[in-house]
C-alpha cells in the first residue's frame, strides 16, 4: 500500500525515472535563471533613491549641510541636474556589454561543460552584484566605478541563458515544448519580482543591501549549479527525447502536408553545421554563419530586438515612471512595477499553450505584438487615473509585451537549434540561442538609453517610442506568418489538421 511506501519509493513507483529528472532540470535552470534577473533587477528600483526630491524629505536633526541645499538626500554622482543621462550610462554599461558578450557566449557554451560555465556566470554574477551595492558601504561617489561593475557583470551574465536553453532543449522534445517552456520562462518574470520585492525593503535606507542580498543568493545558486546540473540525459542513462515529429523529416511545398514553415531542404545546412554522414562521427559545432542560415533565425532575431526594447525599457525604467507620474514612494512604485511581471508571466504561458496547440510560433507573437500597441498608448493615458486601472493595465500591458519576447527566446530557440536542417547537431542549440538573444540585447540596449535620453522631453514621447518599436517588431514576421498560414491551409485541405501531435 501506499502508506507503507517511503515517500521517495512511492514517488519513483509513480513516475518514471525519466520524468523525475526532467522535472528536475526544469526546476533547477528555472532557480537558476530567476536568480540571473533577480541580479539585475534592483537598480531599477532604487534609481528613485539616488536622485529623488530633497525638499519633501524631512532633514535629520544631526545633518551637516547647508539648509538651501536641495540635494543634500541624493548620492553623488547622481545629485546632478543630468542624473537621468547617468543613470542611464549606468543602463547601458551592462545591456551593451551584455548584448556584445551574448555573442561570443554561445560560442564558449558549446565547447565547454555548461555545468562549469554555468557555475562560474553565477559566482561572478553574484560577486559584481554585490560589489555594486558595496559602493554605499565603501562611500563611493566616482561613476566610473559603477560603469565598470555594470560592464563586468553583464559579460558574466551572458553564461546564462544560452545555457539553461541548452540544457533544456536536452531533455525536453519539440511535442510540447511551447507550454513546458513558457510556464519555465516564467523564471524571468519571478526574478524580476523577487529583485523588486527585495530590492525594496532597504530602498529607502541602506540601499546597499538591495544589491548584496540579490549577489549573495546569486552566488550560493551557482555552487548549488555546480553540485547538481546534468546537462544531457544520457550521462545518467535517460531516454533522448525526440526533437523532431515524423511529419518534419518530410519536405516539400506549401501543399505538402508535412510542410515546414521555416524550411529548406534537409542538406542544406550540413556543411555549414559540420554534420558528418559517418554514423561514428561526432558533430562538430556549427560556425556563426551556419547557424545564422538556419530558416527563420534572421526574422526571429530582429523581431526579438524591438520586443526586448520595449520589455527592458519597462524593466529599467516603469519603477521611475510612476514615482514621477503617480507620485507613489520608491518602495510603492517598486512594488507596482512587479504587477507588469505578473502579466509577463501569464502572457509567456499563454503565447506557449497557443502556439504549441496551431503550431504557429510566428503568428502567435504577431498577433500579441499587434494587441500591445494600443494597450501601451491607454497606459500612458489612462492607467495612472487610479489604482485599479493601473494594476488592470500594467497586468495586461506585461502579458502582451513579454509573451512574444518569452516565446522567442525559449520555444522558438530551441526549435530552431534543432532545426531538421542540421541532422541531429544538438551543438547548434547553444550558438542559436546566443544569436536570437544577443540580437535582442541589442534593442535591450537601445531601449533604456532612448528612454533616458526622450525622458526629459515628456514621457508621452517614450511611449510613442515603445509603440513604433512594437510595431516594427510585428512587420518583421510578416513572411513567416504568411508560410504558416499557407501550412495551416494546406493542413486543412487534406483534413489532417494542424495541431502538432
Amino acid at each position: 500500500m501506499r502508506s507503507s511506501l517511503a515517500p521517495g519509493i512511492w514517488l519513483l513507483r509513480t513516475f518514471s525515472r525519466d520524468s523525475c529528472y526532467r522535472g528536475f532540470i526544469l526546476l533547477l535552470t528555472f532557480f537558476i535563471y530567476t536568480c540571473y534577473h533577480m541580479s539585475r533587477k534592483p537598480i531599477s528600483v532604487v534609481k528613485s533613491r539616488l536622485h529623488q526630491n530633497c525638499s519633501e524629505i524631512i532633514q535629520p536633526p544631526n545633518a551637516t549641510h547647508s539648509p538651501n541645499d536641495t540635494t543634500w538626500c541624493n548620492w553623488p554622482p547622481f545629485d546632478q541636474d543630468n542624473y537621468k543621462e547617468l543613470l542611464g550610462a549606468v543602463d547601458n554599461a551592462f545591456l551593451v556589454a551584455y548584448a556584445i558578450g551574448m555573442f561570443i557566449s554561445g560560442i564558449f557554451g558549446e565547447r565547454l561543460p555548461l555545468r562549469y560555465y554555468l557555475s562560474a556566470g553565477m559566482l561572478l554574477s553574484g560577486l559584481f552584484t554585490s560589489l555594486f551595492g558595496l559602493g554605499y558601504f565603501w562611500d563611493i561617489h566616482v561613476l566610473w566605478y559603477y560603469v565598470l561593475i555594470q560592464i563586468c557583470n553583464g559579460l558574466v551574465q551572458t553564461t546564462g541563458w544560452p545555457s539553461v536553453v541548452t540544457c533544456v532543449g536536452n531533455w525536453f522534445g519539440k511535442g510540447r515544448r511551447g507550454l513546458i517552456m513558457g510556464i519555465w520562462n516564467s523564471h524571468t518574470s519571478v526574478g524580476n519580482i523577487l529583485g523588486s520585492l527585495i530590492a525594496g525593503l532597504w530602498v529607502s535606507e541602506r540601499w546597499g543591501l538591495s544589491f548584496v542580498v540579490p549577489g549573495v543568493i546569486t552566488a550560493a545558486m551557482g555552487i548549488v549549479t555546480f553540485l547538481f546540473l546534468i546537462e544531457y540525459p544520457e550521462d545518467v542513462d535517460c531516454t533522448t527525447p525526440q526533437h523532431h515529429g515524423e511529419q518534419e523529416e518530410k519536405q516539400g511545398s506549401p501543399e505538402d502536408p508535412g510542410y515546414n514553415p521555416y524550411g529548406h531542404q534537409e542538406g542544406s545546412l550540413e556543411a555549414s553545421a559540420g554534420w558528418s554522414k559517418e554514423p561514428s562521427a561526432q558533430p562538430a559545432a556549427i560556425s556563426f554563419w551556419g547557424a545564422l542560415m538556419i530558416p527563420g533565425v534572421i526574422e526571429f532575431s530582429l523581431c526579438l530586438l524591438f520586443a526586448k526594447l520595449v520589455s527592458y525599457t519597462f524593466l529599467y525604467w516603469l519603477p521611475l515612471y510612476i514615482f514621477n507620474v503617480a507620485h507613489f514612494s520608491a518602495k510603492e512604485a517598486g512594488d507596482l512595477s512587479t504587477l507588469f511581471d505578473v502579466g509577463g508571466i501569464t502572457g509567456g504561458i499563454l503565447a506557449g499553450l497557443i502556439s504549441d496547440y496551431t503550431n504557429g510560433r510566428a503568428t502567435t507573437c504577431c498577433v500579441m505584438l499587434i494587441l500591445a500597441a494600443p494597450m501601451l498608448f491607454l497606459y500612458n493615458r489612462f492607467g495612472q487615473s487610479g489604482i485599479a486601472s493601473s494594476i488592470v493595465m500594467l497586468i495586461v500591458c506585461g502579458a502582451l509585451v513579454n509573451g512574444p519576447y518569452a516565446l522567442i527566446t525559449t520555444a522558438v530557440s530551441a526549435d530552431l537549434g534543432t532545426h531538421q536542417s542540421l541532422k541531429g547537431n544538438a551543438k547548434a542549440l547553444s550558438t542559436v540561442t546566443a544569436i536570437i538573444d544577443g540580437t535582442g540585447s541589442i534593442g535591450a540596449a537601445l531601449g533604456p538609453l532612448l528612454a533616458g535620453l526622450i525622458s526629459p522631453t515628456g514621457w508621452n514621447n517614450v511611449f510613442y517610442m515603445l509603440i513604433s518599436a512594437d510595431v516594427l517588431a510585428c512587420l518583421l514576421l510578416c513572411r513567416l506568418v504568411y508560410k504558416e498560414i499557407l501550412a495551416w491551409k494546406s493542413h486543412l485541405s487534406q483534413g489532417t489538421g494542424y495541431k502538432e501531435l
